[in-house]
């Protein structure tokens, strides 16, 4: 009976494109409906029900090969009658009505089967057959939605009846609408005679004008596509499919389900849910198997959150690792729709599947959140510290969204994620509300190159360039005294002692190796690379003989410098390969995580997005059969763009003001509200650009990006701008003249020391770095950098130091010496950078001297006659404003308004901490002191 119920699906592997296997596959998929309906007796299910249970009263002990062989024959014959599909065509049935499922459920019910089923689900010693019995309640409870069996046998509560009344009304309004609109179309009177009419203006297929033969309240609707054929979508075009709508099975069956769920929940789900988890993660299931852990995790945690909730009972499946174990099934899904297109039905329907698992563990954190027990709330913030605090759960939405495809994916799966979308930006953003700041994971993808190319050649092989390359090699060697260090020397092998090549076959890649090295201008490199070879390959003296000298050492460098070595022309491929073959190990060591401040703002930005907005309008143009909360999702989003982000030019689309001219013109606009305001808000938006620009219409044509939108609003750049720079032969050599003389000068910038002293001054740093990276001084960008530290001026001219000088001595007999330097100095730098060249020109012998100096005015001593305000007032007056050093700066008292933003811009973030912690100290000391003279 097994093998004659087996699903047709597993006769035929799948539904069968060859017309005569198609007829089988009906032929079979009948007989096994008519099985169902012989199956659908309880007297069937009592003899079964009956046999399974003498069988699980056996110790496991006592129980046979044979025994455990029948049990499992049995679950597996009743999954194969539930999984026989309905007949739509006999089976007539409308809600509440019993089909034959429900006849079979039924007879399962009176028959103790069930009891059955949810003891082996909790019994310890059953747990073999937990993928089984995880199975059949799958399929015992296909059809049926958790809202359905939490509200059978109740009466509906206020809110419900607030809900379907609030809908009642809105479908009231719309029929009126409707018919107040029909009156209006219609004639007070009726014409016999339709008329004919000339429309001017519109011209027909020849130059005359078209003659309308129909009647004029008609003519909103007319257009010339009347009458042609529809034209055929292809079949590669056409939208998903969507999958067929729940019914609502009798009353008595939802009643029994309905305690089957409440039995289930507090008795077996955490210890089936603990099984089935770790035989997926062991892969001791077969494939697929994960979908209906997926749906009992979506359906049973659904009912618990209608179902007076309890976080105890679904409490193995919150945690971040069922958080975890949906989003790599989710990301695989997803992988599988692109690669096996045959399937991609298949995979949709289980990426769907997945997403609504992942949206239910979102709403029972957000049921947590409003729990009255303080635990439980507790628990909840602990869940979403860790969900919002992973990159890959936070940008989940934003891949699922940017990549969703209408062809693979239908309408029901996009009603889901816009709905999870807005529940995650919503409790995101009142989890960051809570919180001054909140630091989050991020990861950061970098390709690393391997250790062979980073020694390709970083110069041109000119003699020019090869003059000048060994110039500087000679130079760094005879600085070092031809000394290494001693981890420079234990580190060079000169050969592969794992490669196949054999050893004396090296030696040449070995001298290539120590050319490499000199074009890279590593010189200790190659010189070590050179005395490693020597050592390996003495013969012949190719390396230089055991007793070389330095000066014969570097002759021999030069001669292997200008050598025109043999490389090997696969060098490059065999490097591919070694590539390809650690390309795991390698994505793993290139992946930088590191934290960051989150901004839920920087965050919303990411959605400003052609990508991501087209999907929600196109769940927007079916906003008459959407529900008011999915139109909310929708609209909601659109908002956080257009007026939180003021990115409403992102929606000037002519499709989209073409359905939004389609819901401002719907009779039954009122019960629309909030999409009809947010319509106007963007028209309105529109019309006040087009005042400005006038390309406003062109633009809406086309999707634009935020570099579109701002310049739309904002103004266009000028022609050429943003344009490739070009850089003539002369211009390049002018940068490297300039490069070789300042490389070697020690200051902290070179980029901007180089951009004064070019002959075109429109260059921009961004377009020097280039420019040094294409031309092969630098290896890439990041080695010019431009520091954070400092202000960015660090050479000192000579004008600036003999403005310095005469500005100290101008103000070295004032107050305030320091202060008033700052004031008058032409080229603006931190108090730090003006005392250190102070002390540097030898003005000043110590900081000191350049403190402000306070004078007590005459007849007053350090406190006699001093009130308490006066006093407490002196106190907050003398605490620094800024510290030099590390010394006693608190005596310094300047005006915030002139030098605070200064000094912020000038000083690094570490030395300011420093700086207040040291501020702090000396003032409580200082205040100390003054109030033991005073006493």
């Amino acid at each position: 009976m097994v093998n004659l119920t087996q699903p047709a699906v597993l006769c035929f592997g799948k539904v069968p494109d060859d017309p005569v296997f198609t007829h089988h596959f009906m032929e079979v998929t009948s007989h096994l409906q008519a099985y169902k309906e012989a199956f659908a007796s309880e007297r069937v299910f009592g003899v079964l029900s009956e046999t399974l249970y003498n069988f699980l009263q056996l110790d496991w002990e006592q129980r046979q090969e044979e025994d455990n062989l029948l049990i499992e024959r049995i679950l597996l014959l009743v999954r194969n009658v539930l999984h026989v599909p309905a007949d739509p065509c006999e089976e007539k049935k409308v809600d509440d009505d019993a089909s034959i499922h429900d006849k079979v459920l039924w007879a399962v019910h009176m028959s103790g089967f069930d009891d059955l089923v949810k003891f082996l689900a909790s019994a310890q010693s059953e747990q073999q057959w937990s993928m089984h019995v995880l199975e059949i309640i799958s399929l015992m409870f296909r059809d049926q939605t958790p809202e359905l069996l939490v509200s059978a046998g109740h009466s509906r509560s206020a809110e419900e009846k607030q809900r379907d009344l609030q809908e009642l009304e809105a479908l009231r309004q719309k029929e009126s609408a409707e018919k107040r609109s029909r009156t209006l179309q219609r004639g007070t009177r009726h014409s016999r005679f339709g008329g004919c009419f000339v429309v001017q203006g519109l011209k027909a297929i020849g130059d005359n004008d078209v003659i309308y033969h129909r009647r004029l309240h008609k003519f909103k609707s007319y257009t010339h596509d009347e009458g042609k054929a529809v034209r055929r979508v292809p079949k590669r075009n056409q939208r998903a499919l969507e999958c067929k709508d729940k019914r609502r099975s009798a009353l008595n069956v939802r009643l029994f389900l309905r305690e089957f769920c409440v039995d289930f929940l507090e008795n077996c789900y955490n210890r089936l849910m603990y099984l089935v988890k770790e035989n997926l993660i062991r892969e001791q299931t077969q494939q697929h198997d994960e979908t209906y852990y997926l749906w009992a995790l979506s359906f049973f945690m659904a009912f618990n959150r209608g179902n007076d909730f309890r976080a105890d009972l679904v409490s193995e499946t919150m945690s971040i690792r069922a958080f975890h174990f949906i989003e790599r099934n989710v990301t695989n899904y997803y992988e599988m729709l692109l690669t096996d297109r045959k399937e991609a039905t298949s995979w949709s329907r289980r990426m769907h599947l997945a997403l609504k698992a992942y949206q239910e563990l979102l709403l029972t954190v957000n049921e947590m959140d409003r729990s009255h027990d303080e635990s439980i709330r507790q628990s909840s913030n602990v869940i979403k510290s860790n969900i919002f605090y992973m990159m890959e759960f936070r940008e989940i939405f934003l891949t699922l969204l940017r990549k969703y495809d209408e062809t693979k994916q239908p309408l029901t799966y996009l009603k889901d994620l816009v709905e999870t979308t807005h529940l995650f930006l919503r409790m995101l953003e009142r989890f960051c509300k809570g919180r001054k700041n909140l630091v989050v994971q991020k990861k950061r993808v970098k390709r690393k190159k391997s250790h062979n190319r980073k020694k390709q050649l970083v110069a041109e092989t000119s003699p020019e360039a090869l003059a000048e390359t060994w110039k500087i090699v000679e130079e760094e060697l005879r600085a070092s005294g031809f000394q290494l260090s001693e981890s420079l020397t234990g580190s060079i092998v000169p050969f592969d002692a794992a490669s196949e090549i054999p050893l004396e076959e090296q030696r040449i890649e070995a001298m290539v190796r120590v050319q490499d090295a000199l074009l890279a201008h590593t010189g200790p490199e190659a010189l070590a690379l050179l005395r490693a070879a020597r050592e390996v390959w003495p013969d012949g003296n190719v390396f230089g003989s055991s007793d070389v000298e330095p000066e014969e050492e570097l002759e021999l460098l030069k001669e292997i410098l200008h050598a025109n070595l043999p490389r090997s022309a696969t060098e490059t491929l065999v490097e591919e390969e070694d590539d390809g073959a650690e390309f795991e190990e390698e994505e793993l060591e290139s992946i930088q995580v590191s934290e960051t401040d989150f901004n839920f703002k920087d965050f919303i930005k990411r959605f400003a997005n052609p990508g991501i907005v087209r999907p929600y309008l196109f769940m927007l143009r079916t906003y008459s059969k959407n529900t008011p909360h999915t139109n909310h999702c929708v609209v909601r989003m659109l908002h956080r763009l257009a007026v939180d982000l003021k990115m409403d030019a992102l929606l000037f689309q002519l499709s989209v003001f073409h359905l939004f001219n389609k819901i401002l013109s719907d009779p039954a606009a009122e019960a629309y509200k909030e999409l009809v305001t947010f319509a106007k808000y963007v028209l309105n938006r529109f019309f006040s650009v087009v005042a400005q620009n006038n390309k406003a219409f062109v633009e809406l044509l086309f999707w634009k990006n935020v570099g579109a939108v701002r310049e739309m609003t904002e103004g266009y750049s000028k022609d050429g701008e943003g344009k490739k720079v070009a850089w003539s032969e002369e211009d390049e050599e002018e940068l490297r003249t300039l490069y070789m003389e300042h490389r070697d000068s020690d200051v902290p910038d070179i980029v901007e020391t180089l951009l004064p002293l070019l002959s075109n001054n429109s260059r921009t740093r961004r377009q020097v770095v280039t420019q040094l990276v294409r031309m092969g001084l630098v290896v890439n960008a990041k080695e010019l950098k431009k520091q954070k530290k400092g202000t960015g001026i660090v050479l000192w001219t000579e004008d600036q130091e003999e403005e310095l000088q005469m500005l100290f001595e101008e103000f070295k007999d004032s107050d305030d010496v320091l202060g008033n330097i700052m004031k008058k100095v032409t080229a603006k730098r931190s108090r730090a950078r003006v005392v250190d060249k102070l002390l540097s020109l030898g003005l000043v012998s110590e900081r000191r001297e350049l403190y402000k100096k306070r004078r007590r005015a005459p007849g007053k001593s350090s406190g006699a006659g001093m009130t308490e305000e006066e006093f407490l007032s002196g106190l907050t007056q003398d605490s620094p404003d800024d510290s030099v050093g590390g010394h006693d700066d608190d005596e310094e008292e300047e005006d915030d308004s002139e030098d605070s933003e200064e000094d912020e811009e000038q000083e690094h973030k570490n030395s300011q901490n420093v700086v207040k912690r040291s501020q702090s100290s000396h003032v409580g000391v200082d205040r100390r002191a003054d109030v033991g003279c005073l006493l």
